[in-house]
């Protein structure tokens, strides 16, 4: 999730060449939304966003029983508050803006892999972004 519709594009673009299905929410709230309705594998969530920012978002997904196992990762420009606010709440990665779509595929890919996601329906789900 990501609020600049760039960067969703650029999340969208390099996860669909690895044959990923992507969907995508602008903030948090509708991240939400679009989690209960589609029940990705994993959730890349920016921090500053509208709305809805990514830790708040996370800290919901985590409380939620629904979706208390599923993977998060950060992708923001974060500082070490929000790294650390980030663990507090249950996040499982960070990728500090701007990032390497490289190690983007790899870190979605490492997350599906580590809750045993890989293949059961082939689809990473892409929350909301802003520009954090």
């Amino acid at each position: 999730m990501d609020d600049n519709k760039v960067i969703r594009q650029l999340i969208r673009v390099n996860l669909e060449l690895e044959g990923l299905e992507v969907v995508t929410a602008a903030d948090g709230a509708e991240c939400l939304d679009v989690v209960h309705q589609v029940r990705p594998d994993v959730v890349t969530l920016d921090v500053v966003m509208p709305r809805l920012d990514g830790l708040r978002t996370a800290a919901r997904l985590r409380s939620d029983p629904r979706t208390r196992d599923l993977p998060l990762a950060i992708i923001s420009a974060c500082t070490q508050y929000e790294v650390a606010s980030g663990l507090d709440v249950g996040v499982d990665a960070f990728l500090a803006k701007p990032f390497d779509p490289s190690e983007l595929v790899r870190v979605v890919k490492e997350l599906m892999e580590s809750r045993g996601h890989v293949g059961r329906a082939g689809r990473a789900g892409h929350a909301g972004w802003a520009g954090g």
